[in-house]
């Protein structure tokens, strides 16, 4: 089998040349050229007389109803909230992305997955980061069985699917892809071709030996795992960790994933024993308030798999300079500034001349469009100084003509928002529920931006 080769190729156009250049000699782009392993061409002889390839003998067309299909085994994670993002566990062969800030807790819940996956699973933990002291130090702070832990400190790829290929682990977890790197090439760790050569190779050891891996990833300043985008094409599951420094409650986000639900969230909490899932994470997200405030509502969010009640707060106030400014927290900046021309043009009330702020307590972030009346009754409640009943729950679609849209999965928000303990709730007529489904709960349904004023 030939050796395979190296060469620098353009991320732009494609060209590859022999040696790094600072400037790609086909379309003139600047610090693009990459290096990446070539593989050898191999070629396939036919024969003349049966009309046939030799090399792929096995390969033929198959229909879809000649295939077994077989449920994929999963492994439980020991951690409730976990196996949620992942589907329902994790699934053999698979290859799992987790990024996230330092400091965040990514080798704490792997560590513990390790030790209660290790109880009748072998599973291996590489570190390439921190010293074996420093794991187990980790390990004794939360009080696992380092008995059943085993500990590769190793960087280099092809040691470690060596080490694997004689230990046959069932879990491995790579800490992290980042700091690994592969013989073949010439570059540093942690660069965009070593990155991508390494993730490549324990991919093809994963779909191989039926290895369960997780990798580690860094993330950039933009929140982003660093390194190719690539990268979380090769994977089959893509989990980012969230969460403020300040605050002792994480959040785990899937944002791809072959085996399960995509945007399924999990709820953690920092203790002093390691991570633990929140049960009832709507209660982490609700700041009751002892006295009706101005710029507060309830609003139920539709997370992967479950609502979650979130609080989002407004403020409007006078702005001080020339440019009024439009500030969002966990909600998109420009549907602020476009719902904000709705309630302009729709309901008369101007706020041009002012400085609002959005805010979705507890660090959530919203992307769906349900937060869209929310947002507008937090901004009129605080810009006419007038609280919001406490028992109150809201959500719904605005949409430029002034129009409420229903949303997704309407029934199963206004169940969560009554198990909690609302009495009230403003929501798209589309929505509502069948007479007597809800009987402690009273229910607006609205159609226009028009009814909802004159109901607050």
């Amino acid at each position: 089998m030939a050796k395979p080769r190296t060469a620098y190729v353009c991320n732009e156009c494609g060209a590859q040349a022999a040696q790094w250049v600072g400037r790609c000699a086909e379309c003139g782009a600047w610090n693009t050229l990459v290096e990446t392993v070539i593989a050898p061409v191999t070629t396939t002889a036919r024969s003349p007389r049966s009309g046939s390839f030799s090399g792929h003998s096995d390969s033929r067309v198959q229909r879809l109803a000649e295939i077994t299909l077989d449920e994929a085994t999963r492994l439980p994670s020991g951690i409730g909230e976990l196996d949620r993002v992942l589907g329902g566990g994790l699934v053999t062969g698979s290859v799992v992305l987790i990024g996230g800030d330092p400091g965040i807790g990514k080798s704490t819940i792997l560590l513990q997955t390790q030790a209660y996956l290790a109880r009748e699973q072998r599973a291996l933990y590489v570190s390439g980061e921190e010293s074996p002291q420093q794991v187990g130090l980790r390990a004794q702070r939360l009080d696992l069985n380092r008995n059943d832990l085993h500990l590769l400190p190793e960087t280099c790829v092809e040691q470690i699917l060596a080490v694997a290929a004689t230990e046959q682990p069932q879990v491995m977890i790579i800490d992290s892809i980042q700091t690994v790197f592969t013989e073949r090439l010439q570059s540093a760790p942690g660069s965009v071709a070593q990155v991508r050569e390494s993730a490549a190779q324990f991919t093809r050891f994963a779909k191989r030996s039926g290895t369960a891996i997780f990798l580690v990833g860094h993330v950039t300043k933009e929140g982003a795992i660093a390194g190719p985008r690539v990268l979380e094409h090769m994977v089959d599951t893509v989990l980012y960790f969230e969460g403020e420094s300040n605050s002792r409650y994480r959040v785990m986000r899937a944002v791809k994933n072959r085996f399960g639900p995509v945007n399924e969230l999990g709820v953690f909490a920092m203790t002093e024993t390691g991570l633990k899932g929140v049960s009832n994470p709507s209660a982490i997200f609700l700041s009751r308030h002892e006295a009706p405030v101005a710029g507060s509502v309830i609003m139920v969010t539709w997370e992967g798999t479950r609502p979650l009640l979130v609080e989002i707060q407004a403020l409007v106030d006078g702005c001080q300079g020339h440019h009024p400014r439009r500030i969002t927290l966990g909600l998109e900046q420009n549907r602020l500034a476009m719902l904000l021309a709705v309630l302009h043009r729709h309901g008369g009330i101007a706020m041009g001349d002012q400085d609002v702020y959005v805010n979705a307590v507890g660090g959530v972030r919203i992307g769906e469009t349900a937060a869209d009346l929310a947002v507008l009754c937090a901004a009129l409640s605080s810009f006419r100084d007038r609280s919001l009943p406490v028992d109150l729950v809201v959500f719904g679609e605005v949409g430029l003509a002034g129009e409420i849209r229903p949303v997704p999965n309407g029934e199963e928000r206004l169940r969560e928002a009554a198990k909690q303990g609302f009495k009230r709730a403003i929501i798209p007529r589309a929505n509502a529920p069948r007479q007597g489904v809800l009987k402690d709960m009273v229910i607006q349904p609205v159609t226009r931006l028009s009814e909802v004023l004159d109901s607050l």
